[in-house]
């Protein structure tokens, strides 16, 4: 079992976790799929139940619940929750099904899963930086645990077709990185979706008290600019030769941004009205690596036929 690398380089290695520890790592949890040896070996006797499951057993419990809730919203939850504690068994889950809960786990569920955030959030994935934190970006991306190759990032402006939705747009890059670890195998510990929470003009979010985000209006001109460059220079600093990907900003800030960007960093700037195929193909092109698990393997035998060209060939871990 590997660890994952922490991100700052004076950081060294630290004792791979154990015990509670480890069952509360989503990257390296297996849940009851711990073999005898294992919980010997990593303090895991009596945290769990004591029948081993498979893989295999555990996709199939997953997919007998899921089947049996009411809506796509719940499904949506239940994923989620899934994708926090486990993700090899959420890869494994997404990868073997990817028909049924790619519509899930993004569009159309995600829009609506965004609109209700503040509602359903649980746990926080990623990194939500405010306009109150101006000055101290790079500081801020230095708390992320793990070195990252590719980062979504949104500012909730306009997100599919629902407008502005402010920090409840995190629900995209999440979604949108899930995709390309699945599809793509792009490893998920080098995925950092980003919230860039600069306000939010939506008045009935700013009068919603379950909502998560900065309540102000939204940050305009020189003010927003200066917020981004920060960002953008914090990012490169933090994360070498990281490839940034511009999520859902509204087309007044999109064109803009990529016109200022495009020749100055590794990037690349999408809008609601495009297809995910060309920016699996680029992402892998750019920051593939396998995933640790088995969740991640194979993944190309097992995804749609539409994907498959998007698909790099998996080898061993770098």
């Amino acid at each position: 079992m590997s660890v994952p690398v922490r991100a700052r380089k004076s950081s060294s290695p630290s004792d791979p976790p154990r015990g509670m520890a480890l069952l509360r790592d989503p990257l390296l949890n297996k849940g009851t799929a711990f073999t005898e040896a294992e919980r010997d070996a990593l303090g895991l006797r009596g945290l769990l139940p004591a029948h081993v499951l498979s893989m295999e057993e555990q996709v199939e419990r997953v997919l007998v619940n899921l089947r049996s809730l009411p809506n796509d919203l719940e499904k949506y939850i239940a994923l989620n929750s899934l994708h926090d504690r486990n993700e090899a068994l959420f890869f494994r889950v997404v990868c073997d099904n990817i028909d049924e809960i790619q519509p899930l786990i993004y569009t159309p569920t995600v829009g609506l899963a965004c609109q209700r955030f503040g509602l359903i959030f649980q746990r926080p994935r990623g990194m939500f930086i405010n306009a109150s934190d101006r000055g101290r970006i790079a500081e801020l991306l230095g708390n992320w645990p793990y070195r990252a190759k590719l980062i979504v990032v949104t500012d909730g402006e306009r997100i599919l077709g629902l407008g502005d939705l402010g920090a409840h747009g995190m629900g995209i890059p999440v979604g949108k990185l899930s995709l390309y670890s699945a599809c793509a195998g792009i490893h998920p510990e080098h995925c950092l979706p980003v919230m860039l929470d600069v306000g939010t003009n939506n008045e009935d979010l700013l009068n919603d008290p379950y909502y998560i985000g900065i309540r102000q209006k939204r940050l305009c001109g020189k003010a927003y600019d200066e917020f981004v460059d920060e960002f953008i220079t914090g990012a490169r600093e933090t994360f070498p030769g990281v490839l940034i990907q511009f999520e859902d900003f509204a087309n007044h800030s999109a064109f803009r941004l990529l016109h200022k960007y495009r020749d100055k960093i590794t990037s690349s700037m999408t809008t609601s009205r495009e297809r995910p195929l060309w920016r699996l193909q680029a992402c892998s092109r750019h920051c593939v690596s396998p995933a640790a698990s088995s969740a991640n393997r194979d993944c190309s035998s097992s995804a749609p036929e539409r994907l498959r060209p998007a698909l790099p060939t998996l080898s061993s871990r770098p």
